[in-house]
């Protein structure tokens, strides 16, 4: 069976295990940016968004090898 390939791919990251964490994700079917927090058992997911409302999105060919 061929691995599934992840739609996710981790462009930034800050923080650690013993402090809360911060990651930027890029949806690599959508292009759409995602933040993910954790702290303690404690964790949430947004889409980062624009000065203006919009998400905030990354061309998809920036991550097709």
């Amino acid at each position: 069976m061929a691995k599934k390939e992840d739609r996710f791919i981790r462009v930034y990251s800050q923080g650690g295990l013993a402090s809360p964490s911060v990651q930027i994700l890029v949806d690599k079917v959508t292009g759409v940016n995602y933040m993910f927090t954790t702290s303690g058992y404690a964790g949430g997911l947004t889409p980062l968004l624009k000065p203006d409302g919009p998400p905030v999105v990354t061309p998809i060919s920036r991550y097709e090898a």
